[in-house]
């Protein structure tokens, strides 16, 4: 019998292949997807996120979905409180959870749970920026690594934001973020995961990204962004800075030719999926699974079970 406790997720960059492998997995386990998308959570918006189709979704049941409009705040809280919603209905009426996505912190949300931390103390933080500015770039990742190098492993030393706030728990609670985060993590993990996370080589999946975009322009990309734009929807709105929507705002304002935003939009969803594998190789509990050569659902989705099977 399944432990519905036990929740597989299948994660992996951007037109790697998890759509049509899951689409099949799903159905092999009799299960009900739950998404983790962070762009596929708005209605209109479907062409740009490369949402399941309407025949996928008859096949399988998706939650996580068209639950907002383009216009409503939407945060990382809101997902893991909807998310965990629809995984306990569906362990509730017999079913077996699917996660699928490629959204890093919508993953990092399910299996570790939010860490809020103390409030921010801004007189503390303008002190930390400030010797940040009058010595050498890279002090406070320096100071960082001397208190806490638990936590400056998963933070890139560039990342000023991420390293100020993790200084500002240790000087406010003399404590370290990781530890933190650590004993949050361990009483808020209601279900145990399995991380998958699915990779390709550069050489496969960059042609896969290209090919991908020149799908969404033959769907009718530009014709989606447009509607958007004419039904009122801010080009500052977050949802309208996704991959494609960002592109095409440009292009309509006036600002590049349609080949550059096209050439833009490759560009930076090649970028993208390079972010996502720098995330997914912070995340120490998943199991990266090498679909390289697998062009059809059916063989990346025996490659998961064969995976799977090893780490249950």
């Amino acid at each position: 019998m399944t432990d519905r406790n036990n929740i597989l997720i299948i994660a992996g960059p951007t037109a790697v292949g998890k759509t049509d492998a899951s689409i099949l997995l799903a159905q092999d386990l009799r299960a009900e997807i739950v998404s983790a998308d962070s762009m596929q959570i708005y209605r209109g918006m479907d062409i740009g996120t490369a949402k399941p189709t309407e025949e996928q979704r008859r096949r399988v049941y998706h939650h996580m979905i068209d639950i907002v409009e383009p216009d409503q705040p939407y945060s990382v809280g809101d997902y893991l409180r909807d998310a965990r919603s629809a995984i306990d209905g569906i362990i509730a009426s017999g079913g077996v959870p699917l996660v699928v996505g490629g959204t890093g912190l919508y993953i990092r949300a399910l299996t570790r749970g939010l860490f809020h931390g103390p409030p921010a103390d801004l007189e503390l933080r303008e002190r930390l920026l400030q010797r940040e500015a009058e010595a050498e770039p890279g002090t406070l990742y320096a100071d960082l690594v001397k208190v806490d190098p638990e936590a400056a492993v998963k933070i890139h030393p560039n990342d000023l934001r991420r390293t100020v706030r993790a200084l500002e728990v240790y000087y406010l609670r003399d404590r370290k973020l990781s530890e933190f985060q650590r004993d949050h993590a361990f009483g808020d993990r209601p279900y145990r995961f399995r991380l998958l996370f699915l990779v390709r080589g550069r050489t496969e999946l960059y042609p896969r990204i290209e090919k991908r975009v020149d799908s969404m322009l033959d769907q009718g990309l530009d014709a989606e962004v447009k509607t958007l734009m004419e039904r009122g929807y801010s080009p500052d709105l977050i949802s309208m800075q996704g991959l494609g929507y960002k592109h095409f705002l440009a292009h309509f304002l006036g600002r590049t030719s349609r080949d550059e935003a096209v050439a833009l939009l490759k560009r930076d969803t090649r970028r993208y999926a390079k972010r996502q594998f720098t995330w997914f190789r912070r995340e120490p509990e998943a199991t990266w699974v090498d679909i390289s050569g697998l062009d059809s659902g059916e063989g990346i989705s025996e490659r998961i079970k064969k995976y799977d099977k090893e780490i249950h």
